[in-house]
């Protein structure tokens, strides 16, 4: 492995999110764990206007805080690690955008929506029947998925801060796409996906990050760090 990784944490920093005061110690358990140095950068949403910004990091984490301030800068981001094979990791709001961006630029979906900001299209990020915000639940792995791997388990219990999630319409459609649906909560509805093929393409609903703040690790902080450094 590479000694040093450049990750770009890609959201709109807010001091009393929960999952972003997370982010830095689940990044430093995981950092020494592996036995490298980590240099992690904020990227606010506004100052992605371009992909040069992304052209010079392992590794890109696109956070949780939706609606970003500049949409397009996160689906940039997006874009360009899905596009280049860079390892990424998006959770929550990251997970969300994730999803909009595959059904928009490869399922064809031009009016891929999101409940939470948009009013017309089709919702492919839909209201929660029950709302998630600081909520806890059991997840279900799929066997033989990266996240199985990362975990090395198939099921584990983790923390949410959401009101939205996969519209299970859309979740039917991805069956035709090679864009897996790799983790689900105890009653089916999707929680976490990945893309096979890709260095490490994962993002989840849920916010595995929150290990830190018990001071343990996240099994995917250590896999997008492993990936990013190899």
């Amino acid at each position: 492995m590479h000694q040093s990784v450049r990750l770009a944490l890609v959201g709109d920093f807010r001091p009393d999110a929960v999952a972003h005061q997370a982010i830095p110690p689940a990044i430093k358990l995981a950092a020494d764990s592996l036995n490298i140095s980590v240099e992690a950068e904020w990227l606010p949403t506004p100052e992605i206007t371009s992909t040069d910004v992304l052209h010079n990091f392992n590794a890109i984490w696109v956070v949780p805080g939706s609606p970003y301030q500049h949409d397009q800068g996160a689906f940039m981001a997006i874009t360009w690690a899905r596009e280049n094979n860079i390892p990424f990791l998006g959770s929550c709001g990251g997970f969300q955008y994730a999803l909009i961006e595959y059904a928009r630029n490869v399922m064809g979906w031009q009016d891929a929506a999101h409940a939470e900001t948009d009013t017309e299209g089709r919702m492919v990020i839909a209201p929660l029947s029950c709302s998630l915000v600081e909520q806890t639940g059991d997840i279900v792995i799929e066997p033989g998925s990266t996240i199985a791997k990362a975990y090395g388990k198939l099921s584990t219990h983790e923390g949410y801060h959401c009101n939205f999630g996969v519209n299970p319409d859309f979740g039917n459609e991805l069956a035709d796409f090679p864009l897996r649906i790799s983790a689900r909560d105890r009653q089916g509805d999707v929680r976490g996906i990945e893309l096979p093929h890709h260095r490490f393409f994962v993002a989840t609903l849920f916010q595995s990050e929150r290990a830190s703040l018990r001071h343990a690790l996240s099994p995917l902080v250590v896999a997008l760090l492993t990936e990013a450094g190899r």
